[in-house]
């Protein structure tokens, strides 16, 4: 299986993109009587690298979720740079969404689809780019994820490593001014891993807003330029990544860093 190359990445380009802010005022999200978060209040800025850390459970794929209207929030308001989302529907909702790219878990590739299809297809339909526009800006795409040569291939043919870099890159297409990632390397096997995060860091800090839910420390810890912690559907700290790993203030982080970054070290309880 063949990694991400050091000459594609030094070829990757990602500086056109623009910036954008996300503003979470008072976010609540209930499911029914569930409440999943609990009037979240965040910033991020325009080029910044938020990671999302918590539990399983703890709300953090919920909470990007509410940001392109993947799901609605119940209480409160996001703003994109200092515009109301919620409510939003028909042609705003995808104009919303050619600014805002998600990368799902699971890549949500068109299975029968190529991948230089899977690219193509919004830029066309949404976008109404003609075929031969379409074709050049997703080959480019794909190069710069490294996978250019597999543009005829179908997901089935491709390494889930590939299939998040097209996942990537089909994000990418509309040229969003913030992209959503949703855990993206949880489905991967760990040889995998490397090449998606390897994409994302060539990504990082070149003009787009991230927002990362992610297991991945090492990635949070080198590349966010601020760490959020979500536990109960609150944020219970924050804090640029150096700090948080080395001296995390809320009780709840600290359990958690001990149980994610030494593993064998579990008290008794733990396991009750």
């Amino acid at each position: 299986m063949a990694f991400f190359s050091q000459s594609a990445a030094r070829a990757a380009d990602f500086s056109h993109l623009q910036q954008a802010s996300v503003e979470f005022r008072d976010a609540t999200k209930r499911y029914g009587d569930n409440r999943v978060l609990n009037g979240i209040n965040l910033r991020v800025n325009p080029g910044e690298v938020v990671a999302i850390l918590g539990p399983s459970g703890s709300g953090k794929s919920t909470l990007i979720r509410l940001i392109n209207q993947l799901e609605p929030l119940s209480e409160g308001e996001i703003y994109i740079d200092g515009k109301p989302t919620r409510g939003l529907s028909g042609r705003a909702l995808r104009a919303l969404r050619s600014r805002v790219g998600f990368v799902f878990q699971q890549f949500n590739l068109y299975a029968h689809l190529t991948a230089l299809e899977n690219v193509t297809l919004a830029l066309t339909h949404v976008h109404g780019l003609k075929p031969q526009a379409a074709t050049a800006r997703a080959l480019g795409l794909l190069a710069q994820v490294g996978l250019q040569d597999k543009a005829g291939e179908l997901p089935a043919q491709l390494s889930g490593g590939q299939q998040q870099r097209v996942a990537i890159a089909r994000a990418l297409a509309s040229e969003p001014q913030i992209i959503l990632f949703d855990e993206p390397t949880s489905a991967l096997d760990p040889e995998m891993i490397g090449e998606v995060l390897f994409v994302m860091k060539t990504l990082a800090h070149s003009g787009i807003t991230m927002i990362v839910v992610t297991h991945e420390m090492q990635f949070a810890r080198e590349i966010a330029d601020r760490v959020v912690f979500i536990d109960g559907g609150e944020i219970l700290e924050q804090a640029p990544p150096q700090q948080f790993f080395s001296a995390p203030a809320h009780p709840r982080a600290q359990r958690f860093l001990q149980k994610v970054l030494d593993p064998l070290h579990l008290e008794r309880k733990d396991l009750a």
